[in-house]
């Protein structure tokens, strides 16, 4: 095909088609893990209710994922429909990302790396699912080519692109509430770089971004404090992936297990929905024998603690428990957030878990994609004030969401949520400051 006449959706149409079979062929009749909790969400939000009246205040996640769960019910989009949108909204990240390295690379290199990304095999982990992070890859990349745009477009104030990116930006943190503190971060480095540099167009306009996606978040941040009495509170759920992660015990690498293995929590059909048909059964996790028995002999004790409370009470008692561990075990602790970039780069190593061949699967897509991040870095701090502005934004945003998702107990989905942004970054550098010869240009001792 012409480089001149290609036209992006059509190039990567048959990546569209291979998810859509994917997904009719993986597709479940029941809901499990996170899709029961987002569906009943959807199904309150579409009733008129932020949270339960009946319940105390619980506030698993960000609504935006359940936001868009309840403006496909309010359609009578069926659960299938749902769930062929998330092949959809991957097949449109490759269009985007292809479309923004364009800005900046050749053809050729965009292409190749737009072709990696269609087959980054790890989205389809959760593509047959109602779970979130679909929605927030597409959205990532979203804010990624807006932002591009906006630089890319003059002037500030007048420029839809940066109200455009910065909607972007606070609809990502609705939907992962931990790319609200990135934003808050993000804001902070672009002033303070603003306060030495008022001339620098760009930064004005980063900053005039996040302070859209800082205002579009309002809202639901006066919610969570109407209902807890926090300021810039954004879920219940922080302190359980943190104490999970200060576990002192050897033989615990800091991942997660349910309140079930207790007894503590238990999910239920709701008879009157019969769309909501819903996996009860504990899934096989791939556990060596003996593993419930360990688990509740070292945390059975803390967790009734912790379940003599509920909602914002219960997440501040996950907390103490957190604090306490690392007080008391910082080394532990640390070796637990090492265990964690294992699982975030390559799903291992899981606590008490079953050593399986497809493990090896999740090494070569990250492994190519670290490798390329650790040969970019030289040539990006020798070269930082030639790399062009969104690429060095970008990075540090990457940076700041992977050292953050560290501290808590995290999975290779939560990197999966960068990785074009890093394959952004890594066609940038390889573009411009970068030689890759692969023969000798001369015969070899001549």
């Amino acid at each position: 095909m012409s480089q001149k006449n290609y036209n992006p959706y059509l190039l990567f149409l048959p990546f569209l088609l291979i998810y859509i079979a994917y997904v009719l062929i993986k597709r479940e009749p029941v809901l499990w893990g996170d899709e029961i909790r987002h569906y009943d969400e959807a199904v309150r939000y579409a009733s008129g209710y932020f949270l339960n009246p009946d319940k105390p205040v619980v506030i698993s996640n960000g609504p935006g994922y359940p936001l868009w769960i309840t403006f496909f019910l309010l359609l009578h989009i069926p659960l299938l429909g749902l769930k062929l949108i998330n092949a959809i909204l991957i097949y449109l990240s490759i269009v985007l990302l292809f479309k923004t390295l364009r800005y900046y690379v050749s053809f050729r290199l965009a292409l190749l790396i737009s072709v990696f990304w269609g087959c980054y095999y790890h989205n389809l982990d959760f593509m047959p699912y109602l779970y979130a992070e679909n929605a927030a890859v597409f959205l990532t990349i979203l804010l990624l080519f807006l932002f591009v745009k906006a630089v890319q477009h003059t002037g500030s104030w007048k420029n839809k692109y940066v109200y455009f990116a910065g909607l972007a930006f606070g609809y990502l943190a609705l939907t992962k509430v931990i790319f609200g503190y990135v934003m808050v971060c993000m804001l902070g480095g672009t002033v303070l770089i603003f306060l030495f540099n008022r001339n620098a167009d760009t930064v004005r306009k980063s900053i005039l971004i996040c302070l859209v996606g800082l205002a579009s978040v309002i809202p639901y941040l006066t919610l969570t404090y109407a209902h807890t009495g926090k300021f810039f509170y954004w879920a219940t759920s922080g302190g359980n992936n943190l104490y999970w992660m200060s576990t002192p015990y050897a033989g615990e690498y800091g991942s997660w297990f349910p309140a079930a293995m207790f007894q503590l929590d238990s999910t239920t059909n709701r008879a009157g929905d019969t769309k909501r048909v819903v996996d009860v059964e504990e899934r096989s996790t791939g556990y060596i024998p003996g593993t419930v028995d360990s688990i509740r002999e070292h945390h059975e004790a803390t967790y009734k603690d912790i379940y003599r409370f509920s909602g914002v009470q219960r997440d501040e008692a996950y907390k103490r428990h957190f604090f306490e561990n690392v007080k008391k075990h910082p080394k532990k602790y640390l070796y637990n957030c090492f265990s964690n970039v294992g699982r975030m780069l390559f799903n291992f190593p899981f606590t008490y878990s079953v050593q399986k061949p497809g493990t090896l699967l999740r090494i070569p897509l990250n492994g190519i994609i670290v490798l390329f991040s650790l040969l970019c870095l030289v040539p990006t701090f020798l070269n930082w004030r030639k790399i062009n502005f969104p690429a060095r934004y970008f990075l540090i945003f990457s940076v700041l969401y992977f050292g953050g998702s560290i501290l808590g107990s995290a999975e290779i989905r939560m990197f999966t949520m960068i990785a074009p942004l890093l394959l952004f970054w890594i066609g940038i550098v390889l573009e411009n400051f970068v030689r890759i010869r692969l023969k000798e240009e001369q015969p070899f001792n001549t």
